[in-house]
């Protein structure tokens, strides 16, 4: 029998804004467990598979403490994010993590998530998935999520880690938002280093959540589970079952671009920016922007004017606040930690004039990205401009 949760309830402006904090020195991981420690949920499901395994053992902990009241492990990643599906649909607020293959193999269900309005939190612990096996860091799999229908946060450091999950929960429950939320940190090079996190010290936690107040109805003795399948649209083939697939698509990515006012409201604008009026600037997200960082004071040493845009929110994609903060740059360096080249084409599908983007440095397969290798892409940005 789990113990009762020791902490109280607390309005989510109140812990990230005015609750005291401390300085704590603690990996990624641990800071995702201090996150759903005051997320007061009501189940966390797991499934081990590397680098997120520490997170969900370290979630597992706090259900013996007594912050968790129910927590298992399931048969796999499949069936965690199925079983994940029926507890929020029973109007649970619930918790999971995964990564790279576990992701892929789990990937059927994360569009139900955003199609059944489920305000379910997980955190992606990214990796590469490619054969031969790996598990060394690599953000492909974001670039295969992007079009599930779920809010994608991107954490460059542990605090972010911190207060991105902390946030989740209550953004993905806003009764016009209502859709999931993937919080997504670059494994091992945040979810495994150490670094200092202000901690919230008070005995405080989110408030429980309400399924009553959802935009759908949860599954109870009273409902049925039908929500899903309400005139099973499915079985036919006519205009009103095209419309309402149609529309429910078009509902679900509306609910994604309103919960930019919330995420406005808890963490801050969609994107930071630094030194905007430079002519070249650096687009990244995730643990690229600790590296661009670096780059840019390499490039200060050399006279060498660089800015930096730092994008926080991945989905819905801040494109009214990109295409402002880039309106004069003359160079647009992107660089991923991916294959893909994700972010570029997300970026260049907004911009008009795209022929600025230098979509480098590229690596991925858990290779590094020295900062010096990033500086000589400004500098060869900055020839061109020059030629």
């Amino acid at each position: 029998m789990s113990k009762k949760n020791p902490l109280t309830e607390k309005p989510l402006d109140y812990m990230l804004f005015k609750a005291k904090r401390e300085k704590q020195f603690i990996t990624g991981s641990e800071a995702v467990r201090e996150a759903v420690r005051r997320a007061n949920i009501d189940i966390a499901i797991s499934y081990p598979i590397t680098p997120q395994s520490e997170t969900m053992h370290l979630v597992g902990d706090l259900f013996a403490e007594g912050y968790v009241p129910e927590y298992f492990r399931g048969e796999n990643e499949f069936a965690v994010m199925s079983q994940v599906a029926g507890a929020a649909m029973a109007g649970a607020r619930v918790f999971t993590a995964t990564c790279g293959p576990g992701t892929m193999r789990a990937f059927e269900v994360f569009p139900m998530w955003s199609g059944s309005r489920l305000p379910v939190v997980c955190s992606f612990m990214t990796r590469g998935i490619n054969a031969p096996l790996t598990i060394q860091p690599d953000t492909i799999e974001m670039a295969f999520l992007l079009e599930t229908g779920m809010i994608m946060l991107h954490c460059e450091t542990a605090r972010d880690i911190y207060d991105f999950n902390l946030a989740a929960f209550i953004i993905a429950e806003e009764k016009d938002v209502h859709i999931p939320v993937g919080v997504f940190m670059d494994g091992f090079f945040v979810t495994h280093t150490r670094e200092l996190v202000d901690i919230i010290t008070e005995d405080v936690c989110l408030p429980k959540y309400n399924p009553q107040a959802a935009p759908v109805p949860t599954i109870d003795m009273e409902t049925p589970p039908a929500r899903l399948m309400r005139d099973p649209f499915v079985m036919k083939s006519n205009f009103v079952s095209y419309v309402a697939h149609a529309s429910w698509q078009q509902e679900v990515r509306a609910a994604a671009a309103r919960s930019k006012k919330h995420i406005k409201k808890y963490l801050g604008e969609l994107i930071e920016i630094e030194n905007p009026a430079a002519p070249t600037i650096i687009v990244a997200s995730g643990t690229a922007v600790s590296q661009a960082r670096e780059a840019i004071k390499l490039a200060k040493e050399e006279n060498i004017d660089v800015g930096l845009i730092k994008v926080k929110v991945v989905r819905p994609f801040p494109k009214d606040e990109i295409v402002a903060a880039l309106s004069k740059a003359k160079k647009i360096i992107i660089p991923e930690f991916n294959i893909a080249g994700w972010l570029a084409k997300e970026v260049a599908a907004v911009l008009p004039d795209n022929g600025r983007i230098v979509a480098t440095p590229r690596v991925y397969g858990g290779m590094t990205m020295p900062p010096e290798i990033l500086l000589e892409d400004i500098k060869q940005a900055v020839r061109k401009q020059t030629q």
